[in-house]
């Protein structure tokens, strides 16, 4: 029992669109699409937000942030893809799959407190306007987003460490495209609970108090709306909520899914598997940008005046 067979190292093999050949441009090719669309959206942002002085507040800031995470949620699963869906190649050695594991799980923690951070400008902005630009000044909007950036880094760290110590000695053949926690737990032959426990302290600590936070958040905002006498001031007040609102959804709802069918419903088909997980790390990416670039006023003016420019 180790992570070694033989003199080989050991390596994982992974899992393409079960019921569908390995080599299929016809699916390679839209994942490629998707994954320039989620660049060119997300790089598209970044640049906007730092070279437009209109863009530099906290609201934008977290934007910021949000599309870093995609970024990196991305790229940590971009190469095992790609390099299945276009070269058949699907084996990865023990070392880069913990590696590609922990990237995704962190890069993952970072965004869900990024939509924290987020849905508490919206708080600050619609239930306390006056003291907003008080409240969140750059400074502080910097502070929180290093701290959400060390709390991914942090808690995921113990979840790579732990697995790296553990015996791999059945059958090496993974669930997904990618390396994720829960599917390499299934193949080790050893005690996993504590690895388990921790992976499941770690979501809680993280997504699940996030998720709470947001809650409660939108619970306040919901409630200071109602309180606004016009009509016409509500629903102004909650449409700037509504592109965080999308963010939030689009990111939870895979993700939640995808933890239930983990834990309690394994007898599905793989297919269900499969489909969650690539829905829980490719879709958020790739409609964030297009979200917050429809419902954002001072975004959509901006693409508008950068096309009519070139135009």
């Amino acid at each position: 029992s180790s992570n070694k067979t033989g003199s080989s190292p050991l390596t994982f093999i992974l899992t393409g669109i079960p019921g569908l050949p390995m080599s299929s441009y016809w699916i390679a090719l839209p994942l490629c699409c998707l994954y320039l669309l989620m660049l060119l959206g997300n790089c598209t942002l970044l640049w906007m937000i730092r070279t437009d002085h209109i863009l530099h507040a906290p609201m934008y800031y977290f934007l910021s942030m949000l599309s870093v995470a995609d970024l990196g949620l991305s790229f940590s699963t971009l190469p095992t893809m790609l390099a299945i869906f276009w070269f058949e190649s699907t084996s990865l050695c023990f070392d880069a799959c913990i590696v590609q594991m922990y990237f995704i799980h962190c890069f993952s923690a970072i965004e869900s407190g990024v939509l924290v951070g987020m849905a508490f400008d919206r708080f600050v902005a619609i239930c306390y306007p006056l003291r907003y630009t008080s409240v969140l000044t750059s400074s502080l909007v910097m502070k929180v987003g290093g701290a959400i950036f060390m709390r991914g880094i942090c808690v995921v760290l113990p979840v790579a460490v732990l697995i790296k110590k553990m015996p791999f000695c059945r059958s090496h053949v993974l669930s997904h495209s990618f390396c994720l926690h829960q599917d390499m737990l299934r193949l080790v032959c050893g005690d996993v609970r504590v690895s388990s426990l921790y992976g499941l302290t770690a979501v809680i600590l993280t997504k699940g108090l996030d998720s709470l936070t947001i809650l409660l958040s939108y619970m306040m905002i919901i409630r200071a709306i109602l309180s606004i006498v016009s009509q016409e001031a509500r629903a102004k007040a909650f449409s700037t909520c509504i592109s965080h609102l999308c963010a939030v959804l689009i990111f939870y709802i895979p993700l939640i899914g995808l933890s239930i069918i983990h834990r309690f419903q394994k007898h599905l088909p793989p297919l269900t598997h499969t489909l969650l997980a690539d829905a829980y790390l490719l879709v958020p990416p790739v409609l964030n940008p297009l979200v917050y670039s429809w419902k954002t006023k001072q975004i959509r003016r901006r693409i508008l005046t950068l096309l009519c420019w070139r135009g």
